[in-house]
């Protein structure tokens, strides 16, 4: 095994910068830079220097033993002075130690998946951390980190092999009186998990939407202010506004935290009947995202006919409060009338959606968990059948926890694990 080093913390000029040493080396090489050895497992403050003597910086020197560190080997964490000048010397001083190499992307991460220190789900959890931005993110992201989903599968899996031992049991002893009928036990076991997966399953859809941001479309004709109301509720100029229909011709985001969820709001072309072949583009593609939007602003007169229906959690607003002798129901993005109340009820009813979410959060952990949820339903159908099926059910049991295992990375994943540690840098 290779030892391997990296900056482990942000490129640029830093008051600390943080590097790492992982491998049977580790140690050795610390030993070599440092003016005072260090213990196998402890801190100390170093002089680092050159291999010709020279100093290199004064650091804060931290040593972890295996298998008892993150990734389940030896490794040493230089806390230095964060000019770009001293990290690319100390970083030059490793290269050139024997038996170092530079780290890949994602690298001790992943000999923390092979050394069992993480499960996949864990390392797609430690992504999704290191990526959050809201705080629903990163509570989100420490629920699958500290390894929620891998013990669901666990117990999930413990249950379908007592489910299927119980059957094959049966099966050994076709031939012989089996004292006790473990039909009752093994549709009992089929049942509960066959009844997590489907919540869990359910889950999935809004813990995507909390990792990727809720996306919520301002719609409506022409010239109404949506562009003028984005800008309101993005606090800067996103979009242009002008007096003129038809100036927005393409869907403008703006991505933004609105009480602790990541919410992208869109800003679509006027809905309208065009000869103008671009604006047309827009306007089509104005309906496909409205269309796929969590929520929808509708911007319009009472008396208005929506081009586009409404959903549970829309919401219909005339336009232009400001102009108006009546102002109920209506908002301004001019002067901020309404604004407020409007925020309000993006925020409820997308929290009270984000209450519905699980621990699984990826469309991989869905496929896996809808894979196993059919063997389950075919088990289940087989065992209706009679004793004679019962080889058939145990082996759509053993293909459900196979899917199990895949969903935390114990098998069959090898072709998802460059694209997963590609998104890391390269001290994680």
């Amino acid at each position: 095994m290779d030892t391997i080093f990296a900056l482990a913390s942000a490129q640029g000029k830093a008051g600390v910068s943080v590097l790492r040493i992982s491998g049977p080396m580790a140690l050795a090489a610390a030993n070599q830079i440092c003016d005072r050895p260090m213990p196998k497992q402890g801190r100390g403050l170093r002089i680092l220097r050159e291999a010709n003597g020279d100093r290199l910086d004064e650091a804060l020197v931290l040593t972890f033993a295996g298998p008892a560190s993150f990734t389940g080997e030896d490794i040493v964490e230089f806390q230095v002075h964060g000019s770009t000048a001293v990290v690319s010397s100390v970083l030059d001083t490793l290269a050139a130690a024997p038996g170092l190499r530079l780290a890949e992307p994602g690298e001790f991460t992943r000999r923390a998946l092979e050394n069992g220190k993480l499960d996949l789900a864990q390392v797609e959890g430690l992504a999704d951390l290191i990526d959050a931005e809201t705080e629903a993110q990163r509570k989100q992201a420490q629920v699958v980190l500290a390894g929620g989903l891998g013990q669901l599968a666990e117990r999930w899996r413990q249950d379908l092999i007592r489910a299927a031992s119980l059957i094959e049991v049966t099966i050994d002893f076709a031939d012989e009186d089996v004292p006790v009928d473990v039909t009752p036990e093994v549709t009992q076991l089929l049942h509960g998990v066959e009844q997590d997966l489907m919540r869990e399953t359910k889950g999935v859809k809004i813990a995507e939407r909390i990792r990727d941001g809720f996306e919520v479309a301002i719609i409506g004709a022409p010239n109404v202010g949506k562009s003028t109301l984005l800008n309101a509720l993005a606090g800067r100029e996103a979009a242009i506004t002008s007096e003129y229909a038809g100036t927005t011709r393409d869907v403008i985001e703006v991505r933004m935290d609105l009480s602790g969820l990541p919410v992208t709001l869109l800003d679509t072309a006027g809905l309208r009947e065009t000869d103008d072949h671009v604006e047309g583009i827009g306007i089509e593609l104005a309906r496909k995202r409205a269309d796929q939007a969590d929520l929808r602003v509708f911007l319009a007169e009472p008396e208005e006919k929506l081009d586009v229906a409404m959903r549970a959690g829309d919401v219909r607003l005339s336009p232009k409060a400001d102009q108006r002798k009546v102002s109920t129901g209506a908002i301004s993005g001019k002067t901020g009338q309404g604004v407020d109340s409007l925020v309000d009820h993006i925020s409820g009813t997308l929290k009270e959606r984000s209450t519905q979410v699980g621990i699984a959060t990826r469309a991989r952990h869905r496929d896996m968990m809808q894979s196993a949820l059919q063997s389950l339903k075919e088990a289940q159908q087989v065992l209706q059948r009679g004793s004679e099926f019962y080889d058939i059910a145990a082996e759509d049991m053993r293909s459900a926890i196979r899917s199990l295992e895949m969903l935390v990375g114990r098998v069959g994943v090898e072709n998802l694990l460059d694209e997963i540690f590609s998104s890391f840098c390269l001290g994680k």
